[in-house]
């Protein structure tokens, strides 16, 4: 069976996961390729599988991705499937989490003409509701609110719905616990460390660039991941990623719930790229 692992040109060179899961599939018994989504020569009729992986160019292409994902959902099966890219790709998805009973960090979001609020004290963080890679985040400071304006203004101008949320200080020493589930079931977890620096430039290229390491993760943040991952629409997805950040209480809470396109970290757990392949095949048997 033939695999598409599915990337963009610009991408290709910097997703950490595809060597190892290209090992994998091919160790299992597969053929992989690793087309770009957007290349027009593609036959996708000739996959069995085509998984996103790095297409990571899709939010200054939303219309043309999500149109893209439409179309070859109906030539092959691609996970994870249009219903939940569409409901992932925008952050607004948070509320429906907190509706499910899942701690969330406090989200509000303010569309094209509406003016934001932001937290009456402490940091905070701006950032567009479509978005990757923390592109267009910026941190601000409690006295700040001209320029954290100026900031929410110039990304509703440009089309985006505006997320303030507030900015936990125990990233600065913790960092992020990034968990990722295959069918819903726990694989592993990293630490990421903190990425918005205050008066730092905004995000250039694809991704800001990020402080990875193995974590084992505490019995309360899968307790929590769980949670998110359960309260997916349509049941459990082929991959996710749930990332948490502790609150000034000490508890976990779901900074972003990563369906579409999110790193998964093979190279800091030997054996999940093994268990992807095995939840991967699962779908094949269930598309037959």
């Amino acid at each position: 069976m033939l695999i598409a692992l599915v990337t963009v040109d610009a991408a290709r060179e910097l997703d950490e996961d595809l060597p190892p899961l290209v090992a994998a599939f091919t160790e299992h018994g597969f053929a992989v390729e690793t087309p770009s989504w957007d290349d027009p020569a593609i036959d996708w009729s000739r996959y069995a599988l085509a998984l996103l992986r790095s297409t990571w160019d899709y939010t200054d292409r939303l219309s043309e991705f999500l149109a893209w994902c439409e179309r070859v959902a109906h030539l092959t099966t691609l996970c994870n499937p249009p219903p939940l890219v569409h409901w992932n790709i925008d952050k607004r998805y948070a509320l429906d989490l907190a509706r499910a009973g899942v701690a969330i960090i406090p989200s509000a979001f303010f569309g094209p003409g509406e003016r934001p609020d932001f937290p009456s004290s402490g940091e905070f963080v701006v950032k567009p509701s479509v978005g990757a890679g923390s592109r267009g985040a910026r941190r601000f400071r409690a006295n700040e609110h001209d320029a954290a304006v100026l900031h929410a203004v110039q990304l509703q101008a440009a089309g985006f719905t505006v997320l303030v949320q507030p900015y936990l200080k125990s990233v600065d020493a913790r960092g992020e616990s990034a968990l990722v589930y295959f069918d819903g079931i726990f694989s592993h977890c990293i630490r990421k460390g903190p990425l918005l620096a205050l008066d730092g430039s905004e995000v250039q290229g694809l991704f800001a660039r990020e402080d990875i390491s193995a974590r084992d993760a505490a019995a309360d943040e899968i307790a929590l991941g769980g949670r998110a991952v359960a309260a997916v629409p349509g049941g459990a997805p082929l991959y996710a990623r749930v990332d948490l950040i502790r609150d000034d209480a000490g508890e976990p809470r779901v900074l972003e719930l990563e369906l579409t396109e999110p790193s998964l970290f093979f190279n800091y757990a030997p054996g999940s790229a093994d268990r992807y392949v095995a939840a991967s095949q699962k779908r094949l048997g269930a598309s037959r």
